[in-house]
Formats: C-alpha cells, sequence, structure tokens
C-alpha cells in the first residue's frame, strides 16, 4: 500500500492490501450500512465493532416527547448502557452469556462524536457476535424499569468519576478550555440532567440516531470479509432493519475549525485531599489537521515518556511529582492540548510555572535532533506494537471511515512520522504557546495560588 487510501461514501467496494500481508476490504450496502474488515493471516481470534457517528456533542440539551420537553444532555451514554439491557428476544442475563460462555469479551464506549459496541471472541465465534450486537443496536427494549435501574447506576458512575479528582479536572479543563463548544460538556451528562431524562427522550434519541445509513461495522483479526457482509445483512435483517430500502451513509462531519470562545483561565476546585491535580493547556488540533503527526512529535518531546521534559524537569531533577504528562485529543472541529501533573499542595506553583515555561521553551528554542529521533523512535515502535491487538485494528479501521475519511496502515504512519522535522515541532509549539492558556485545578488549592501565571 502506498499512500493513505481515501474511502468515499459514494463508492460501494474497496479491497486493498495492508502493511504486514492484511489486506482490508468495505462494502457500502445498498441501506446505507458500512462494514469494513481487516484481515490479519496467523491469528485466530477476531474483534468486532458497531459504530455510530453520534456522541455527546450532538445532544442538544432539550427533546421533545409525547409529554413535553426531557433535559437530553447525557442521553448517548445513557442509552449505551441501555443497550445491554434486553432485547425482544434475548434478556440482559443471555447477552452477557453468549460472550462468558466462549470465553469473549464485550462492551461499549460512548466518546465526544462516536458512540461503538465491541466484542472481541475467537475466530469460530464470530458470527455469533455480529448476531447479538445487531440484535442490540435494532432491538433493544429500553424497559421503563430497567431505565429507572440504570439511572441509578449511572449517577453512581459519575460520583464515582467526580470523586476521582483526575476526572474532575479533566473535565473543568475541557469547560474551561472550549467554553460554549458542545465538545466541552461532560459525556455521561451531570446528576441534574440524567435524573432530568425521560425514557421518551432517550428512545427518540435511539430513533433518531441508530439507522442503516448511521451503521459503521468494523472487525479485524481473522475475518472473512464476504461471511461478515452476510452475516451483518442477516442479523440487521432479522432485526426489522428495512437492508434492501436504498439508502446513502450519512456525511461525515465537516472539517473546518470551529471559533473557539474559551471559559476562563483559571478554575480551581477546593478540596481537603493530599493532592493537587493540575492541567495546563490551550485549544489544539481538529482530528483531520494536517500538522497531527507534528503534534504527536511534539507530545512525545513535551510529555510523552520518561525520557520527555516534563517528566525530566518535574519529577527526575526535582522530585515534585509522581505523575505528570503531556497529551492532545482532535475531533471534528477543535481540539485540546494539555500538561497534567499531580503534586502536594505546596508544590503547586512550582510545578505549574515548570509547565509553562517548558511549554515556552519548546515555542522559542526548539527540540533537538536527539530528541526528535528518539520521538519518531517512540512513536514508530508504539504504532507498530499497538497493532499486534485486533482491538486496535478494529478502533482504527471504525475511526478511519467515520471521522478521517481515509485508512492509513503502519508503512504509510512510520512514513508521516519520519517527515517531521525539528521545524515543524517549534513552529507547533509557538502556535500553542501564543494561545490563551487556562489553568485547572482540584486539590487544597486557591486562586491566588496559581494567579499570573497565565
Amino acid at each position: 500500500m502506498n499512500g493513505a487510501v481515501d474511502l468515499p461514501l459514494d463508492r460501494a467496494d474497496l479491497t486493498f492490501a495492508a502493511s504486514g500481508d492484511a489486506l482490508v476490504s468495505r462494502s457500502v450496502l445498498p441501506s446505507g450500512v458500512r462494514v469494513l474488515s481487516e484481515h490479519v493471516p496467523g491469528v485466530r481470534s477476531a474483534t468486532i465493532g458497531f459504530w455510530f457517528g453520534v456522541g455527546s456533542r450532538d445532544e442538544t440539551g432539550l427533546v421533545p416527547g409525547p409529554s413535553g420537553h426531557a433535559a437530553s444532555f447525557g442521553s448517548t451514554h445513557f442509552l449505551e448502557h441501555l443497550l445491554f439491557k434486553g432485547t425482544r428476544d434475548r434478556t440482559a442475563f443471555d447477552i452477557a452469556i453468549s460472550f462468558d460462555a466462549v470465553g469473549g469479551e464485550h462492551n461499549a464506549l460512548t466518546a465526544k462524536e462516536q458512540t461503538c459496541y465491541y466484542a472481541k471472541v475467537q475466530d469460530r465465534d464470530l458470527s455469533m457476535a455480529t448476531e447479538v450486537l445487531a440484535d442490540m443496536v435494532t432491538s433493544s427494549l429500553l424497559d421503563a424499569t430497567d431505565f429507572e435501574n440504570e439511572r441509578g447506576v449511572i449517577l453512581e458512575e459519575l460520583a464515582m468519576a467526580e470523586d476521582d479528582p483526575a476526572d474532575a479536572v479533566n473535565e473543568r479543563f475541557f469547560s474551561a478550555v472550549l467554553g460554549d463548544h458542545p465538545v466541552a460538556r461532560p459525556i455521561g451528562g451531570n446528576p441534574d440532567t440524567i435524573n432530568a431524562a425521560t425514557r421518551d427522550a432517550v428512545w427518540q434519541h435511539y430513533q433518531a440516531n441508530y439507522r442503516p445509513q448511521d451503521l459503521v461495522v468494523a472487525a479485524a483479526g481473522a475475518v472473512d470479509h464476504g461471511r461478515l457482509v452476510a452475516d451483518v445483512e442477516r442479523a440487521l435483517a432479522a432485526g426489522g432493519w428495512p437492508m434492501h430500502q436504498a439508502g446513502s451513509p450519512v456525511e461525515r462531519r465537516g472539517r473546518s475549525d470551529a471559533a473557539i470562545d474559551g471559559g476562563s483561565p483559571l478554575v480551581t476546585v477546593r478540596r481537603p485531599i493530599e493532592q493537587t491535580h493540575l492541567v495546563i493547556g490551550t485549544p489544539g488540533l481538529r482530528a483531520t489537521d494536517d500538522a497531527r503527526i507534528t503534534m504527536s512529535v511534539l507530545n512525545a518531546v513535551l510529555g510523552g515518556g520518561m525520557s520527555s521534559r516534563l517528566f525530566q524537569e518535574v519529577r527526575e531533577k526535582r522530585g515534585l511529582a509522581y505523575s505528570v504528562y503531556s497529551f492532545a485529543a482532535g475531533y471534528s472541529d477543535t481540539g485540546v492540548f494539555g500538561m497534567y501533573a499531580a503534586c502536594a499542595p505546596q508544590k503547586t506553583r512550582s510545578v505549574a510555572s515548570i509547565m509553562v515555561d517548558e511549554l515556552q521553551r519548546l515555542a522559542a528554542d526548539g527540540i533537538s535532533h536527539e530528541e526528535l529521533a528518539r520521538a519518531v523512535g517512540q512513536l514508530s515502535g508504539g504504532s507498530a506494537l499497538a497493532l499486534e491487538d485486533s482491538d486496535t485494528r478494529m478502533t482504527r479501521l471504525g475511526r478511519s471511515e467515520l471521522s478521517i475519511g481515509e485508512f492509513s496502515d503502519l508503512d504509510e504512519t512510520l512514513r508521516r512520522i519520519a517527515l517531521v522535522t525539528a521545524d515543524d515541532v517549534r513552529d507547533l509549539a509557538h502556535r500553542l504557546a501564543s494561545r490563551p492558556l487556562t489553568i485547572a485545578a482540584v486539590g487544597a488549592v486557591d486562586d491566588d495560588v496559581l494567579s499570573g501565571l497565565v
């Protein structure tokens, strides 16, 4: 495979070789369902995911229902929970034992722009996994009693996340950096919106966003594409979906940068805990930005490992923190870049100051050729090792189809990483450092400890 392969929505079938003797196939069915597979020689397992391009950012806040309006923030995550609670033909226990009985794994994830229901099984059990997941996405009951029970489960999940200061500071950071942008909202909603959610509103969300034209099925490992397509068509038809009715896949999200007004430059939440949890950062890059590979290299140098600048300066040289790193997340029209550390309250300002200084030093002085080579090696090796897992390959397929619109194999990924220069990294660091920085902190800390740093 030479270069990335485009995945146009109006092309029904594609097949091409990928690195490592893998074979990638893609079919767009008449109903608009997209099925992608990556056959990997020599493996005996497969991972399959049913992807929908709807996430927490797509919730409107108010959804009309038969009895008025109901808050819908958190509905996507609520629905993800409910699809495991039973269908017309299977109870929740039936779904669970389908996978437990064969030693498989099954779960789901709700993100800001996607939802995925997935399973990993032996090759001989892939048809079963396809059938059960298809049943869940087409025929879930959203039973009223299950709905109320799951409301309690989700409230406990939210409470658990809020009790974790690392989760809590991350949510405050997103909100402060992105302001009113829908990506800034918590994926799971909050206790008020979950308590206000109604079964009718979540049912409407299900009916509006789980349709043939919305679905991407991705599978990787020991997969025969023809059999997979036949299994998908049969299982979805059994669930009542009109598989022979003509339809076109929904368009992918736009790729222009959103205007970010931002929120507060400093947000602190005082809690009587042993550490201050800090995140310092700024709006980053959208998922399809041409500089996204450069961002990976920058992140590796600044805070992506034990040899990174933040780890060395904060932990190794000064002993100020145990956990310190940088990160980046990209979405269709925006992104975030941040640096995280957890430290003793009395060290908060010192750690925050070092984090800001390291970003500014990177922007002013760039990186050495040794740092560039080390980062390229780290990313190249990490990319290759990650693809030993069929879960990673399946996720790459799903996200390539839903978000990026092109598929890059390992060889293409390594080629792009190798093209990044030290000047590219310095220029991107300058872009980031020139933007207003935001500090979010949770712990025994007040605004005055961090004021004046950004």
